[in-house]
């Protein structure tokens, strides 16, 4: 099921045959080199069974985004609640995303998470969409610069379930976008 689409890009639910590029991605150290652990084949398995059904429950979750012209799978860029209930409101939705190296610095996220924010905040009507990164990932970071978000420090937060082992990975930085500030892209 084809969720979006973009000039050059596909975001949907996820396929059998996505499974290796999913594993992948949350074993590759440079891909979760801001995350406490790497996910085994089995929980990478789960995880994806996980967001399919979330995705085909609710409609929302973290999308496989893919090539518009060869249907290749790079990654994900998704909308999906926050389960953060300690730090944000119960129904705060985060958009997020996720690519392998070989797709980096092609802008893919960019136009997949700007797309998502233009849906969400205007056809999805959402009043609000936060996303939030590990405060020297400024690869994140950028990325919710350029698609339009705005730093909101006040909101930072120590993450609760980053083991006290890793506390570089703890502090997290806040970015949000409101509908009432959206400025949907135009189209020409």
């Amino acid at each position: 099921m084809i969720i979006l689409e973009t000039e050059r890009l596909i975001l949907r639910n996820w396929r059998p045959s996505d499974r290796d590029l999913f594993r992948e991605i949350n074993a590759d150290p440079k891909v979760m080199e801001f995350f406490p652990f790497r996910r085994s084949y089995e929980e990478s398995d789960a995880v994806l069974e996980k967001l399919n059904g979330m995705i085909t429950d609710t409609g929302i979750g973290f999308y496989a985004m893919a090539l518009k012209e060869t249907g290749e799978p790079m990654g994900f860029c998704g909308l999906s609640p926050t389960n953060l209930p300690e730090i944000f409101p119960d129904g705060m939705i985060e958009i997020g995303w996720r690519l392998a190296t070989r797709y980096w610095g092609n802008g893919y996220v960019t136009e997949a998470a700007r797309a998502l924010l233009d849906d969400a905040l205007t056809t999805r009507n959402m009043k609000a969409v936060v996303s939030f990164a590990v405060a020297e990932n400024l690869r994140s970071t950028a990325v919710m610069e350029r698609i339009g978000m705005q730093r909101q420090p006040w909101l930072d937060f120590k993450h609760p379930r980053v083991p006290d082992t890793h506390p570089h990975l703890k502090q997290h930085v806040v970015y949000v976008a409101a509908a009432e500030l959206w400025q949907p892209k135009q189209t020409v």
